[in-house]
């Protein structure tokens, strides 16, 4: 846990009067790269929402169980969008335990992110971070560091896991999954989580409590989110809630799992 009077390592653009969804998530799985106004605002969500451990783990499942698919189905190179801060069972360690010539290239611009994952990956160098706006495909994508560690003439694994519920209708989200899907090649992969109140309605407060930090949240049914799979074939068993994709264990050896899930999960190909 970072202590807000010991800031020395702390980038000086940081922004420590609003709470932050990549540091939120951190303290939510335990993580120790948050400050006080990140773990203000946890602590008020836990109210509302118990079980938010639960549903991060479940996120972060999905991220293990998606990623070690798409290196079965032969993806070399994963984009790995809104990344967040680093804890265990990133990408490129799911990634390379599989295939230790996986590259992995990890955007986002929280500024606690990517100096945790500079360092963390400063002797990987098949991984890389990248400060930028995700919001902005053609700049990642063209960007130096991204063409010098990926090469888009090969299929990708685009991975935008719990990111796109925090862009606004207003700021086309299916314009930002598209211009990710029209930079690479038939061949690429999406693996996409989503937040959903569709099984849980009584959870809209939480997204309007988040209207209070860096990163509202806009939750979204299942139709608004397969609608954003717009030119990928979604492979079994589709989008469904998080647990259920390809789960480790045969459905329903854990009771509600799925029932409470609050967020959507697919992967879909390119074709």
């Amino acid at each position: 846990m970072v202590s807000d009077d010991q800031l020395d390592w702390v980038p000086s653009d940081i922004d420590l009067t609003r709470p932050n969804a990549a540091r939120i998530y951190d303290y939510v799985l335990g993580g120790a790269n948050n400050f006080a106004v990140d773990r203000d605002f946890a602590k008020r969500l836990l109210v509302t929402m118990p079980d938010a451990q639960v549903q991060a783990q479940q996120n972060r499942n999905f991220l293990r169980r998606a990623v070690s698919f798409l290196v079965g189905r032969g993806v070399r190179q994963f984009l790995d969008l809104g990344s967040g801060i680093p804890t265990v069972g990133n990408t490129h360690e799911v990634a390379q335990r599989l295939d230790p010539e996986v590259r992995v290239l990890y955007v986002d611009n929280e500024p606690v992110a990517v100096a945790h994952s500079e360092l963390i990956l400063a002797d990987n160098p098949r991984a890389d971070v990248l400060r930028a706006d995700v919001a902005d495909p053609a700049g990642v994508v063209g960007h130096p560091r991204a063409t010098a560690l990926l090469d888009f003439s090969r299929p990708i694994g685009v991975l935008m896991f719990a990111i796109v519920h925090f862009m606004p209708d207003e700021a086309d989200p299916a314009g930002l999954v598209a211009g990710y899907r029209d930079a690479t090649v038939p061949g690429s992969y999406l693996a996409m989580t989503h937040g959903t109140a569709d099984h849980r309605p009584e959870l809209r407060p939480v997204a309007e409590a988040y209207q209070q930090t860096a990163n509202p949240v806009t939750l979204r049914s299942r139709a608004a989110v397969l609608a954003l799979f717009d030119g990928y074939e979604l492979v079994p068993p589709g989008l469904v809630f998080g647990p259920a994709w390809r789960p480790e264990v045969p459905a329903g050896d854990v009771p509600g799992e799925e029932r409470d899930s609050t967020i959507y999960g697919a992967v879909g190909r390119k074709a």
